[in-house]
């Protein structure tokens, strides 16, 4: 259902019966658990880089990570739920890191 890479790929199923609004039969609705974002403490840091003027999280995760969609890695190793606030003020420094899994 997910790309392999993204971030719902390794999250676990859950499914839930209700009765259909049409019907009333019984049906499954098979959804994603929620994903938490890991600890800090999981990750082993690659490099920290250091925000420029107009640098954008997707750019800066396809020259460290080889790939722009991977930016939602850069935001869980700096615990970021706002994922532009790590590119708004110029000299930010921003860790680029890997989980440890």
């Amino acid at each position: 259902m997910f790309d392999p890479n993204s971030r719902y790929n390794d999250v676990e199923d859950a499914t839930l019966t209700v009765a259909d609004p049409e019907s009333g039969s019984p049906r499954t609705v098979v959804y994603k658990r929620r994903r938490f974002v890991p600890p800090a403490e999981d990750f082993t840091t690659l490099v920290e880089h250091t925000v420029q003027e107009g640098d954008r999280l997707d750019r800066i995760a396809a020259g460290y990570l080889g790939e722009g969609t991977q930016s939602w890695r850069i935001c869980d190793a700096n615990q970021a739920m706002h994922p532009e606030e790590l590119t708004q003020e110029p000299g930010r420094r921003v860790t680029i890191a890997t989980p440890n899994r």
